[in-house]
Parts: C-alpha cells; sequence; structure tokens
C-alpha cells in the first residue's frame, strides 16, 4: 500500500485503465478466472450477431432478463473512490472496458467508455439511437412469457437463458427505418472505434503513469494501453486479482479486490 500511495502522490496526471474486476461488488459478473481463463462459455461474437436473426433472438431474449441487473446496479466502493481521486486531482483521464455507466454514476466525470454503454441501443441500418429503457419495455410487450422467466445473471446484462425456444421470440426493429437495433456497446469480434481508440492514446501521451484496476487485460482492446504505457517508458501499477497479460511490465502489482485497496489509497492520501 505505501508503493501504490507514493506512486499515486507522484502521479500529476494519472491514466487508469478499469476492467470487469471493478463491477464485480456491484453485482456485475466478470468473465475471466484468476488465470485469465474464460469462466463461463464465450461470448457471442459479433459476426454471428449481425448474421444470423436467430441468433439476435437468443442475445435479446437474454439480455431481456439481464438488462434490469445492470439498470439496478449502484456504484461500490472502488467506483466511488476512483471518483474521489478524480475530484483530488489525482486522475487525468480513466478510460473504461466496462459498459455499465457506474463510473459517472459514482461522480466521476472525466470517463471514456471505450467498450460504449448498455443504456443506449443504436440502428445499425440509419444509426438511431434511443434509451435501453425505452427499448426494454418494447421487448417485454411483444414478448409477455419471457419476462416471467427466471436466470441466473452473467457478464454484461446477459443471462443464463438455456434450454429454451427462441424462435418465437420478437425483436421490435428500428423506428425510423425498420433495420437490425444492437446495443451501443461493442461486441467480441468487433473493433473499437478509431476514434476512440486515438482520444485514449492522446490522453495516455498526456499522462505520466498507468493504473489498472480490475483487469486481466486479456482483451488486446485494453492491453494495448498498457504496452504503450511502457514502450513510452511510464510507469504501470495493477490492482488485480489473478494474472494479467501484462504481468512482465508492471512496476507494482496488488493482487486484492480494488473494492479495498482503492478506499484504502483514498483515506492514505488524506482525501
Amino acid at each position: 500500500m505505501d508503493e501504490l500511495v507514493n506512486f499515486v502522490a507522484q502521479s500529476k496526471h494519472l491514466f487508469v485503465l478499469t476492467g470487469a474486476g471493478c463491477s464485480t461488488e456491484s453485482g456485475i459478473p466478470d468473465y475471466r478466472d484468476a488465470e485469465g481463463e474464460w469462466k463461463h462459455k464465450r461470448p457471442l461474437q459479433y459476426q454471428d450477431f449481425i448474421r444470423s436473426e436467430n441468433a439476435r433472438k437468443r442475445y435479446w431474449a437474454r439480455s431481456l432478463l439481464g438488462w434490469q441487473r445492470i439498470a439496478l446496479a449502484q456504484p461500490n466502493p472502488a467506483h466511488i473512490a476512483l471518483a474521489c481521486l478524480e475530484r483530488a486531482g489525482w486522475i487525468y483521464q480513466l478510460v473504461t472496458q466496462n459498459v455499465d455507466g457506474l463510473h459517472q454514476k459514482a461522480g466521476s466525470r472525466r470517463v471514456l467508455d471505450l467498450h460504449g454503454r448498455l443504456d443506449t441501443v443504436e440502428c445499425l441500418d440509419c444509426q438511431w439511437q434511443w434509451p435501453r429503457e425505452t427499448f426494454q419495455q418494447r421487448l417485454q410487450e411483444k414478448n409477455p412469457d419471457f419476462k416471467n422467466f427466471s436466470a441466473a445473471i452473467a457478464p454484461d446484462g446477459d443471462a443464463l437463458l438455456e434450454d429454451i425456444n427462441f424462435s418465437q421470440f420478437q425483436i421490435p426493429p428500428c423506428e425510423q427505418c425498420a433495420g437490425i437495433l444492437k446495443p451501443s456497446v461493442t461486441f467480441f469480434g468487433e473493433g473499437v472505434p478509431s476514434q476512440k481508440v486515438k482520444q485514449a492514446y492522446a490522453y495516455l501521451e498526456d499522462a505520466d503513469g498507468l493504473l489498472i484496476v480490475g483487469s486481466s487485460l486479456m482483451v488486446y482492446s485494453g492491453y494495448r494501453f498498457c504496452r504503450a504505457a511502457w514502450e513510452q517508458c511510464k510507469p504501470i501499477a495493477a490492482i488485480n486479482l489473478g494474472r494479467t497479460r501484462a504481468d512482465d511490465k508492471l512496476f507494482l502489482k496488488i493482487p486484492a479486490p480494488c473494492s479495498q485497496v482503492l478506499p484504502a489509497l483514498v483515506a492514505q492520501l488524506g482525501i
């Protein structure tokens, strides 16, 4: 902890990268175990969502059950501590791989949602967007039987709904052009918008240190910033349970829950 306090205290422009481990205490499961391996079946791939109506029906049926857990989730001590660090001037920019919006709920303002947000739905044809809560109501109206199913929550608003005939599930089309609707998030197998990546690199260029919070960095979209910081000779610290893809590049690693470490950090910094 003393080393982490010194690391943060000496950083005037800290770049923070957060992952799923930051939101687990809020009741949102993560994808990987302590070794960085998948805990569940691999998530739906972007190309499957685009090409297969059955895949889209399965996705939205499961999301119909899983969304409410995301909507009701509240920030945990890790999110709140990061917001405190930003207000105190320690955090220059926070880039999150999460799509739950909990950093903003906690009060963080300098947030780049690298993979988008689940609380918005977009049309793939005309790019029209609408709130997920509105779309949720449409899903429930068209599928009254499905909303009564129960299923365990899975990462990113998914639900473990299996052995169900999804063929009868109805997906509302875009109200503007009748096109295909998709949550405004980057799916596995889909590229992060280049403008977001460029913006994040610019923030990293101006930062003088990188703090990784709750991410194994197994996905390249997050790991790229760690590699770039290492190439720029910027110090890198991580708070993460288990192995990360960048263990050989870390100046400091604390293998403990970020919801415990970050509040302790805030207290020791006297914020």
